[in-house]
């Protein structure tokens, strides 16, 4: 049995992964983590099913205590490097599904990785649905020389544009160096209503709105064609089939990966 702690335990994605994590045969539920609910039960508060893991609120001491094989990290954008850092220092593999993350950032956490052996699986999306969405938008982009994204989240995401956008553009890049090819000189009447420009000057543009969970498009064009490719979550238990994927993936590998694209 794999040994997994939660971080971010009592959040709307917590509480996904923590019953996922009860339901899948490969994995058992050691820590659960939060800056709320101390004392609760993690599963009580998941799916009103008892499991004997209390909530705590320190992380390195509930890492010494109850010793995971691994963490699945879903808190806030300010403070994800800090944890990261933590569970490397530790020696703690960990799946990190928070996003917001900076490139440098990212860097330094490959290199602290690496330096302690200990593997990191970082992606900006887990759904297989959204990620299928890169892979084939970046396979698009060999055959169009225009394209932009538009993605659509809950009103309660504080980081814009989302982590799945960028990685999108940038998978996007790795095939055409320009997707505006052909544009005429621009000015914008109102700051940023032509969105914001990514690798290969991919125009991504936000949208936050009750209602979505997340959603996103991307839009590629050529002479008399337009070719829109979708992705929408419907709900966070599409997300539970690449955690737990990465989980398993981490349990056998020691290495840092970014981007569920690369296991699957």
């Amino acid at each position: 049995m794999i040994k997994v702690g939660v971080v971010g335990a009592l959040g709307k994605m917590g509480k996904e992964v923590v019953n996922a994590i009860l339901n899948d045969k490969d994995t058992e539920l050691v820590m659960a983590v939060d800056i709320a609910g101390v004392g609760t039960d993690a599963g009580i508060a998941a799916s009103s099913k008892e499991c004997g893991v209390l909530v705590e609120n320190d992380i390195e001491k509930a890492i010494k205590t109850k010793t995971p094989d691994i963490i699945i990290d879903f808190t806030q954008p300010n403070g994800i490097y800090d944890h990261v850092c933590t569970y490397l220092n530790n020696k703690v593999k960990s799946v990190i599904g928070t996003t917001g993350l900076k490139s440098e950032q990212l860097k330094q956490i490959e290199i602290l990785s690496k330096e302690k052996n200990t593997g990191c699986f970082i992606a900006p999306n887990f759904s297989t649905g959204a990620v299928l969405l890169m892979m084939f938008a970046k396979q698009a982009s060999k055959y169009f020389k225009n394209a932009e994204i538009i993605e659509l989240h809950h009103n309660q995401k504080k980081d814009a544009p989302s982590g799945t956008a960028i990685k999108t553009a940038q998978l996007m890049a790795e095939e055409n160096p320009d997707f505006t090819i052909g544009n005429c000189p621009e000015t914008e009447l109102i700051q940023g209503s032509r969105g914001g420009v990514s690798e290969a000057n991919v125009h991504i543009h936000s949208v936050r709105m009750p209602g979505y969970i997340a959603s996103q498009e991307v839009i590629f064009g050529a002479q008399g064609q337009i070719f829109k490719m979708a992705h929408h979550s419907m709900n966070r238990t599409c997300y539970m089939d690449g955690i737990l994927m990465a989980v398993k993936y981490l349990n056998d590998n020691n290495s840092f990966v970014y981007g569920l694209d690369n296991i699957m």
